[in-house]
């Protein structure tokens, strides 16, 4: 009978193992994993920033329509052109500036996608280097030569401008890493002179003046600009924002914006900028 106890024992462990195994599998497997969980930047959220920029100006091609229309229909024009010598060069000009922002987050995860809408006020002063030219051109098609003496000014004040840009931001932890690309309007008033004088000396002369070949002087004024000129470009730039509570947030970033030419003057922004914001 000892045998018949010992197999009817075996025959319960046998049968008991299975459960045990089974239970010890559901304790390991018993809790879930989670979605993993994000600090909330979703919704909306405004601020304000200050910062400093510079304002550069290139106004090397804002002096050759003005010249050639007020030369138009010259030999001196036809054959010597003139306006294609540049005698206005860069400027610039770094001020401090302030502003604020306003936009909307759409977050998957860690992934955040914004829409931002943002003004700047610097009343930046942007004044051309000017560089007068004075020669002696060679004969045109009649043979006369001429003395021309090139002079100009060229200026953008009171500039302040505006960007809507879209961010994509990745959050590690309480940081929102971000880049940004976008539209860029701005203001300001644009103004482009020049003077163009000289002697025209007659076929012959030797750049002299006589009697029998007199010198004929000349001296034209053009100007274009306007007050209150639109100003349209891009803005891209990048930057890092620091949740420090749930609401609020601090912001650093670098931005640069670039403006269609206007009055063949090409300006450009290079700014950096510290904030912080309140989000809903």
């Amino acid at each position: 009978m000892r045998w018949l106890s010992s197999v009817i024992c075996a025959v319960a462990l046998l049968a008991c193992a299975p459960a045990a195994f089974a239970d010890d599998d559901a304790l390991r497997g018993s809790l879930p994993v989670g979605p993993a969980m994000f600090p909330r930047w979703s919704g909306f959220y405004f601020g304000g920033d200050v910062g400093v920029g510079t304002a550069s100006g290139d106004f090397s091609n804002t002096t050759a329509n003005p010249i050639a229309y007020v030369l138009r229909e010259t030999a001196l024009e036809n054959d010597i052109s003139p306006s294609s010598w540049p005698v206005l060069g860069g400027g610039n000009n770094s001020r401090a500036m302030f502003g604020g922002f306003v936009g909307y987050n759409m977050q998957w995860q860690d992934l955040i996608l914004s829409l931002e809408g943002n003004y700047r006020q610097a009343s930046f002063s942007v004044n051309a280097a000017n560089t007068p030219i004075s020669r002696v051109t060679p004969p045109d098609g009649g043979g006369n030569t001429y003395l021309v003496n090139l002079s100009g000014a060229g200026s953008v004040n009171d500039l302040n401008y505006g960007t809507l840009r879209a961010r994509v931001g990745w959050i590690v932890g309480n940081f929102l890493p971000y880049g940004f690309i976008g539209l860029a309007a701005g203001v300001g008033n644009t103004s482009v002179s020049t003077t163009v004088s000289g002697i025209q000396y007659a076929a012959g002369s030797n750049s002299t003046c006589t009697v029998a070949l007199p010198c004929v002087p000349f001296s034209f004024t053009a100007s274009s600009g306007r007050t209150s000129q639109v100003m349209v470009g891009f803005s891209v730039g990048g930057g890092l924002e620091v949740a420090l509570t749930r609401n609020i947030f601090v912001r650093g970033e670098y931005e640069f914006v670039q403006f269609a030419p206007v009055s063949g003057i090409v300006l450009d922004i290079n700014s950096a900028h510290f904030g912080g914001g309140y989000k809903f």
